[in-house]
């Protein structure tokens, strides 16, 4: 089976993303790797600290693990948005494919400072798992919005800088990274996300280029498809989708229980919400891969 650094490399090569979806129990997983599976294609499955406090760290890991065993599929596990060297620690001796310091609050100093620590950390265990950094503060809750998440980058201005993205891969030596571009966590209700600097990633993708980095987007939810595409086109080669799934989750629950009011029996109500999520990420890998 292709390791995950080249199924990422394979993706920037042919101009299409790899799907990254995060879960925090059973049903999404399930509803993620249906969709996946139909449609023959890898994906990475996310959970962020909180996330990973509910599931389990070593036992989401162990479920990635048997997925990839039994059906040997090219799905992969990523400790998200991960704030801390110690829960960096767990993640990698849990047996994850990659994780994610987020020091996107951080002034760039002390992000590099703190993401370095992790990338020597992690490559002193196992080389092969890949370390992301985050550069820009993008807000930090997959939720419905109703206003732009405070401090969050939208300025042009405050938007990640091609010359700080080449230091900061150059002095850390992460594998991936995530930039703010327009991008925000979250998702508003009836209107779609602000639109991305596509310019911008082009220019951040030739300066980390030459490092050997590949662009993450984070907050995928709520981008229009034409944006997603020019993105790809303009570098990007992991789309991070959250909020759509948890929305899907909700949609699917309370489509259950309206039908069957009466029902209590969980796996008589989950399959439902198992085939909403799985609609939804379909019709997001389709569009990642041009299918």
């Amino acid at each position: 089976m292709e390791s995950l650094k080249q199924i990422i490399q394979e993706a920037k090569d042919k101009k299409v993303a790899v799907g990254h979806f995060n879960i925090s129990e059973c049903v999404a997983l399930k509803g993620i790797f249906q969709a996946a599976k139909e449609l023959n294609l890898p994906v990475i499955i996310g959970v962020s600290e909180g996330e990973r406090e509910f599931i389990g760290t070593k036992r989401v890991a162990l479920m990635i693990k048997s997925l990839r065993e039994e059906f040997n599929w090219p799905i992969f596990l990523n400790a998200d948005h991960t704030h801390s060297l110690e829960k960096i620690k767990e993640a990698v001796l849990a047996g994850f494919d990659a994780v994610l310091f987020d020091g996107g609050k951080l002034a760039i100093e002390e992000n590099i400072k703190k993401t370095k620590e992790v990338v020597e950390y992690v490559r002193s265990i196992n080389p092969n798992i890949l370390v992301e950094g985050e550069l820009g503060y993008i807000g930090s809750s997959s939720t419905i919005l109703k206003d732009i998440p405070e401090g969050a980058a939208i300025k042009s201005e405050d938007l990640t800088k091609p010359e700080e993205a080449a230091y900061f891969v150059k002095e850390t030596g992460v594998d991936l990274l995530a930039p703010a571009v327009g991008n925000i966590h979250g998702m508003f209700k009836n209107s779609p996300n602000p639109n991305l600097d596509i310019k911008r990633i082009k220019n951040l993708s030739q300066s980390v280029d030459k490092f050997g980095a590949r662009l993450v987007l984070h907050g995928g939810s709520g981008i229009s498809d034409d944006d997603f595409i020019k993105a790809i086109d303009a570098g990007i080669s992991i789309i991070h989708i959250n909020t759509e799934i948890r929305l899907a989750w909700r949609q699917g629950v309370e489509k259950a229980l309206a039908q069957n009011p009466e029902e209590i029996t969980p796996y008589k109500i989950l399959p439902t919400a198992i085939e909403e999520i799985k609609k939804a990420v379909e019709l997001r890998l389709r569009l990642f891969n041009r299918i």
